[in-house]
């Protein structure tokens, strides 16, 4: 049974996370997914506004309960490495954008003797633009969760 973690601040819940969520769900289809849902404090680094924890917990929830009819295991990110420093993992699911973080988290497990997690890169759903969707582009009007572009 496999052992999967993917996170983020899922702030609007947008194709591109739902991507990320899919692919988690697949790979720990026998197994446990550990979704980290980043911290008010840590989502306060955002360069945009971040609707508030229970908010995004919320909604999270509920999509993951309507469309993989699974309760998920949500834990608190207060840092980008969330229980993936102490506890046994076989996937990690990120995007282009977390990449890095995933790279330094096996750094740091290989420092401390841990196995390495598998590290698997969804790649960016794009909005009709060409372009990758993203909260940022979400927030500053230009598409919407599904990457349509917004008509002036």
């Amino acid at each position: 049974m496999a052992r999967v973690a993917v996170g983020g601040t899922f702030d609007p819940l947008h194709d591109g996370h739902k991507a990320l969520l899919s692919r988690s769900y697949e790979l720990g289809r026998d197994g446990r997914v550990v979704v980290g849902l980043t911290s008010n404090d840590l989502a306060s680094r955002h360069m945009h506004e971040v609707a508030d924890y229970g908010v995004r917990e919320r909604e999270l929830r509920r999509y993951v309960s309507d469309r993989f009819g699974l309760s998920p295991e949500i834990v608190t990110l207060h840092d980008p490495y969330g229980t993936t420093l102490a506890e046994h993992f076989d996937y990690i699911v990120v995007s282009p954008e977390t990449h890095p973080i995933a790279v330094k988290i096996n750094k740091i497990r290989a420092e401390r003797g841990m196995p390495k997690i598998k590290i698997v890169l969804v790649p960016y759903v794009l909005a009709e633009d060409g372009m990758p969707i993203s909260s940022t582009r979400i927030k500053n009007g230009e598409i919407d969760v599904h990457g349509r572009l917004m008509k002036d």
